[in-house]
């Protein structure tokens, strides 16, 4: 099992940053990758991007590319967003999710971190 827990959401104008933080515990060694989704009033839960717990590669949504980053330290079983440049439509709950891939697939969420950007 691994249990995620979000941090780091707020009010902010347009144009600043925010940084989250998504802290893993339990059986973190399983965990293959940790990707960021998001869910805005009304719409579908979108993907942002995904880190690889081993090597660190990313990949992000093209609605984020350039301005949000994913970084890691396994030490602390961290992952982070940092969240550059944001604009209004970025508003919206953020979910980290770690996935376990061994015979089968198990994903795991977080409860989820209120993000606001106010034009």
């Amino acid at each position: 099992q691994v249990q995620l827990v979000e941090s780091g959401g707020g009010l902010v104008q347009a144009g600043e940053s925010l940084r989250l933080a998504c802290v893993a515990s339990g059986d973190t060694f399983r965990i293959t990758t940790v990707g960021w989704y998001r869910q805005a009033p009304g719409k579908q839960r979108e993907w942002v991007g995904t880190i690889t717990r081993k090597g660190g590669s990313t990949n992000y949504a093209d609605s984020v590319r350039g301005r949000f980053t994913i970084s890691r330290d396994n030490a602390v079983n961290t992952v982070y967003l940092q969240m550059d440049s944001l604009k209004p439509e970025d508003t919206a709950v953020y979910y980290c999710n770690a996935v376990v891939i061994t015979v089968n697939r198990e994903d795991y969420w977080g409860q989820g971190t209120q993000v606001t950007v106010s034009s």
